[in-house]
């Protein structure tokens, strides 16, 4: 009988959020983050690694049982302890910035327990994976649902032909390059520079996708959100602002831009922010829509959660015909030799050629030159 060691306790300061996404910008190596995060999602998961805290507590269901949601499994190959369901009450319980310590599967803070959930293992995790696939079935039939709800609302936006404002960028004949900071952004990035340098494309960010563009060098045309995940670097450097609006009216992103002092205009659309960044390069004349980090499958669709599923699959029915994976275009770029490249290719080939029969060979050169210039001079003075 083999006794599994006992599991070492991480004990680090505290960021407490029940929004991942804002934790995100606070948490720092080593501590530990607090969240109220149910079905945990890929890009939180891969943001958390990054951030390589102490442990992750979470109050919800890592994995609830909903969809087979991959999130989970990355942090425990990270070697991230986990330790979930341990109920709202945590979130209040721990201070920020405050010393907790997760010890097998209790949150122990202030010197007493405020929590207890379930300590996960790769293993473990893994089961409640398979478990989850069995969901599916019912997950897609609520998709169907949600989207038919959401076409009898909101078909006019789709169906039809919107009216968006002067948003001060030509899309006309060119390409958009949409960017949203989701899943593979960064090597989809890395691998369309090629593309990007000869195409010249639209640079559309949706929130932090404008920071993602300035991490690889590039500076966007127009952002689009409601800009609670752009850093105040992104909002100056010169982009277009554009703050969407809700269906009711409400634009969360306004009061951010309004405190800055930064020009913006808004836009009331239905449905993501990312589905409106696609559905306006589509309707401004858009050559083509290459979309990176953007929601495409249907596991993308629910880490987005029902709510937002809909629009954005008829958003991808409605510009399908020229909207395409940055995957596919850096694949077709790969290996591409553009024409400059070859000329200095051959200008370095052959003066190396030359470098060789001046040196081999210095006697025959020399004669073989003096008879090419002496048959010259003869042909100018004859």
């Amino acid at each position: 009988m083999t006794v599994e060691p006992a599991l070492a306790a991480a004990v680090g300061r505290a960021r407490v959020d029940r929004r991942t996404k804002k934790l995100l910008e606070r948490l720092l190596p080593g501590e530990v983050a607090v969240i109220d995060h149910e079905d945990l999602d890929r890009i939180a998961a891969e943001n958390l690694v990054r951030s390589r805290p102490a442990a992750v507590v979470n109050a919800a269901p890592s994995i609830s049982g909903r969809y087979p949601n991959v999130g989970p499994l990355l942090l425990a190959a990270a070697g991230i302890p986990l330790v979930d369901g341990v109920g709202a009450g945590v979130v209040d319980a721990v201070v920020e910035g405050q010393l907790v310590r997760v010890d097998g599967d209790e949150v122990w803070f202030n010197g007493a327990i405020v929590g207890k959930g379930r300590r996960h293992s790769l293993a473990s995790l893994e089961a409640e994976y398979e478990a989850a696939k069995g969901g599916l079935s019912e997950e897609l039939e609520r998709f169907a649902e949600n989207t038919l709800e959401y076409m009898r609302r909101e078909r006019h936006f789709v169906v039809e032909t919107p009216q968006f404002p002067d948003v001060g960028v030509d899309f006309r004949r060119r390409h958009a390059l949409v960017v949203v900071r989701g899943p593979d952004y960064r090597s989809d990035l890395a691998h369309l520079r090629t593309y990007v340098h000869e195409m010249r494309p639209v640079l559309v960010a949706v929130d932090g996708g404008a920071d993602a563009l300035l991490e690889m060098g590039l500076t966007p045309d127009l952002i689009i959100g409601d800009f609670d995940s752009v850093s105040t670097a992104a909002l100056h450097t010169g982009a277009r602002l554009a703050v969407h609006a809700y269906a009711d009216g409400d634009a969360p992103g306004a009061a951010r831009l309004d405190q800055l002092g930064v020009d913006y205009f808004t836009i009331k659309a239905p449905g993501t922010s990312e589905d409106l960044a696609m559905l306006l390069a589509f309707e401004l004349g858009a050559e083509l829509i290459v979309a990176v980090g953007t929601h495409a499958s249907m596991v993308d669709f629910l880490d987005k959660g029902r709510a937002g599923m809909a629009s954005t699959f008829l958003v991808r029915l409605k510009v399908g015909p020229i909207l395409v994976d940055a995957k596919g275009v850096s694949r077709l770029y790969e290996g591409r030799i553009r024409k400059r490249e070859m000329t200095f290719f051959l200008v370095a080939a052959l003066l190396a050629f030359l470098a060789i029969v001046v040196f081999a060979f210095p006697r025959v050169f020399l004669d073989s030159g003096w008879f090419i210039l002496r048959r010259f001079v003869h042909s100018i003075f004859d």
